[in-house]
């Protein structure tokens, strides 16, 4: 999908997700439908999703940590589909560089990270190796609540 400026223009209004159709509209000398219509189309495309966000440093006992993951096979695009359908996933990439897939987690005190290894990454074939970076201090790290 070819994303016009009207459309950038609405998704940058929808950074504060509350705000509402018509007053986006007003603000762009849009209609009310027009919004709407662009919001949902971006929606079903799969572009746009609204939802809450939050920073895992306010929440006690959570941390995110990125995981550097080598693979075996050159299957990337699966493989990354595997690891984004883990419990405590928030975001996986297909990288260059000496990591095959960098992997956003979020943990908590029940779903640490030895669960994560253990429990998840276990249950899959062809990874090498991981290389776990713990976050230890975010910014701009906004992440959806998923455990």
């Amino acid at each position: 999908m070819k994303i016009d400026e009207i459309s950038i223009a609405i998704i940058k209004h929808l950074r504060d997700g509350r705000k509402s159709f018509k007053d986006i509209a007003d603000q762009l000398s849009l209609s009310e439908n027009t919004v709407r219509s662009r919001v949902k189309k971006l929606i079903d495309r799969g572009v746009l999703e609204i939802t809450g966000i939050l920073d895992p440093e306010a929440i006690p006992g959570h941390r995110l940590v990125m995981v550097g993951v080598k693979l075996n096979t050159m299957d990337l695009i699966n493989k990354g589909k595997e690891f984004s359908e883990l419990r405590g996933v928030v975001s996986v990439s297909v990288v260059t560089g000496r990591y095959d897939l960098i992997v956003i987690v979020l943990l908590n005190e029940a779903f640490g990270l030895l669960e994560f290894y253990t429990e998840e990454v276990a249950r899959l074939q062809d990874v090498q190796s991981v290389e776990t970076f713990v976050i230890y201090k975010g910014y701009n790290m906004k992440v959806p609540y998923i455990l």
